[in-house]
């Protein structure tokens, strides 16, 4: 209370947007690696920061899940002087900010908005941004404002959410997916070279579609994403919407020198449209001539169809554990194939669902994420994802010996696993720890309230020898 000062200093300081540094070898560069925007916490992170740093630089890749402070998890539109200058002065006053649960950024939105944003504003949408994208987290009712009040037991869409998720299991949701991140690989050798980076089966027929994990030498996961056969030497690539920088160096440093492929973002020339639900089938049928029978288009295939007076292509997976296609529609297209299926889909029950009823209905149905449950220190086998894994395939693919060696050790000394809670009350929100026998085993990696079973659900990361 009497201690003099006895130094002031006034000088710059290095903030980022999202108020983690930066890390990492520069996507548009080949050995040149970044230290960077320590948001006043460098000499506190100086140790670890150096460590992990000089571990890349060594092993040309990060030795653990480095993803919060990844380099490329920044695009190149990210350095817009106007936007930084708005949205830093932000996250600097965050700095020190009550944490809550789905804390959004405010400045400098609406940033990237796809061609449905102000048909969904119109309608409730209460917006959260993902790698700039203004996506819609949940819809209020007439007279609700679409405002998020946090808290860290039940926030104000509790209700909100509900309704959307009832929507899904048992008529039809539309959600606006089109900040997915989208690569086209092109090219005669872009099979191959897709096989070698992709771990499971890639050189299926032309209209098939592939879930698989894009793993290190390590067998941990670098990415998951679909891939879709477009024809014999094109395939489109869709991916989380924070990826696409992530995953197009990745693939990028892995095409080999001299191999007839090449990669293209194209990301903003397609919006997609998820329509989902048991319903799902009889909406789009009034839209397309396409045979869209459960033999016409089975699950896990791709087609160029008609939807009203547009085409696009369809393609059947789902993510919320439903009947249901992901239409990836050109942009110019989009608001009126959105507009056909609201039509088509007003006497079927059909409503507009946000990410947080994605986030919820994906975690019942026990889905797996990328930069949480499946991360570079997890493997297919601990992530119980083995089927989308293909050992024998010819020429192999990158992280294939280690599956081998961890496939012969027996049973994985970690594994991730679904939990619910017994008592409907609690709100969970990932990062919560898990004991068993009151000793720490693990963490949740994801959690929600899972209205369909009356209770939250979680997905955890649990580790015993």
């Amino acid at each position: 209370a009497t201690s003099e000062v006895k130094k002031f200093y006034n000088g710059p300081e290095s903030f980022t947007p999202d108020n983690n540094f930066i890390l990492g070898e520069a996507p548009e560069l080949k050995n040149f690696y970044v230290g960077a925007g320590f948001n006043s916490m460098g000499i506190a992170s100086a140790g670890g920061a150096g460590r992990a740093l000089a571990e890349w630089i060594v092993n040309r890749a990060p030795t653990m899940d480095l993803w919060p402070v990844d380099i490329r998890r920044f695009a190149t539109f990210n350095n817009n002087p106007r936007w930084l200058h708005d949205r830093v002065k932000e996250t600097l006053g965050l700095h020190y900010a009550m944490p809550w649960p789905n804390r959004e950024l405010d400045t400098a939105r609406p940033f990237r908005r796809s061609p449905l944003y102000d048909r969904l504003a119109a309608k409730g949408a209460c917006f959260g941004s993902k790698m700039g994208w203004e996506r819609a987290n949940w819809f209020a009712a007439p007279g609700e404002a679409a405002v998020t009040a946090y808290a860290f037991g039940r926030q104000n869409w509790h209700e909100a959410v509900k309704r959307e998720m009832k929507a899904v299991r048992e008529a039809a949701g539309l959600f606006d997916q089109t900040s997915f991140a989208k690569l086209l690989v092109q090219g005669r050798d872009a099979v191959s070279v897709l096989n070698r980076i992709c771990a499971a089966e890639i050189d299926v027929e032309i209209g098939r579609s592939v879930y698989t994990g894009l793993l290190n030498e390590r067998g941990g996961y670098e990415s998951d994403l679909t891939v879709l056969r477009l024809a014999a030497d094109r395939f489109l690539l869709i991916t989380g919407s924070a990826q696409a920088v992530h995953d197009a160096d990745w693939i990028g440093r892995n095409i080999p020198a001299g191999a007839h492929a090449t990669l293209t973002d194209v990301t903003s020339a397609y919006a997609v449209l998820a329509l989902m639900g048991p319903k799902s089938r009889d909406i789009l049928v009034r839209l397309t001539s396409a045979d869209i029978s459960n033999e016409g288009f089975p699950f896990a295939t791709n087609r160029e169809i008609d939807i009203g007076y547009a085409t696009a292509y369809a393609n059947r997976m789902t993510y919320v554990g439903e009947l249901g296609w992901e239409l990836i529609v050109p942009t110019e297209f989009a608001v009126g194939v959105y507009e056909a299926l609201q039509e088509a889909g007003r006497d079927a029950g059909l409503v507009d669902c946000g990410y947080y009823a994605l986030e919820a209905l994906r975690l019942e149905k026990g889905y797996r994420a990328w930069s949480r449950e499946l991360t570079p220190d997890v493997t297919p086998y601990e992530a119980g994802l083995s089927f989308a894994v293909s050992l024998d395939k010819a020429g192999g693919f990158i992280g294939r010996e280690a599956l081998v060696a961890a496939k012969a050790s027996g049973t994985p000394s970690k594994r991730i696993v679904q939990f619910t809670v017994d008592d409907p009350l609690p709100m969970l929100w990932g990062g919560e720890l898990i004991l068993r026998d009151g000793k720490p085993v693990g963490e949740a990696r994801s959690a929600a309230y899972g209205h369909t079973l009356g209770r939250a659900v979680a997905l955890g990361l649990v580790e015993n020898a």
